[in-house]
């Protein structure tokens, strides 16, 4: 249902019947924990998360690890930051 490495992927699914009474199938949202940092990218105009995550995680469609890692679950709320925490497991060098 979700694509591989999505946030989602592991969730587990349960029903929730709708208004019209159709049944649905529905994810609870994976809230972040703690995360460790490698250190943090200063944005001196606001940038796509896609393009941080590209550059830092080297995968652009892992935007949603750099919002766990800051304790974020809207990326517009990230996005508007000066400073964004890149998680440890990022590859280094970058």
């Amino acid at each position: 249902m979700f694509f591989p490495g999505s946030r989602y992927e592991k969730q587990p699914t349960y029903p929730v019947q709708r208004a019209d009474g159709s049944i649905v199938q529905a994810v609870r949202l994976p809230l972040p924990g703690p995360q460790l940092l490698r250190g943090f990218v200063r944005q001196t105009e606001p940038r796509r998360l896609d393009l941080i995550a590209s550059r830092f995680l080297s995968n652009a469609t892992a935007f949603w690890r750099l919002c766990d890692a800051n304790g974020m679950v809207v990326p517009d709320a990230l996005g508007a930051r000066d400073l964004i925490g890149i998680p440890i497991d990022a590859p280094a060098g970058r």
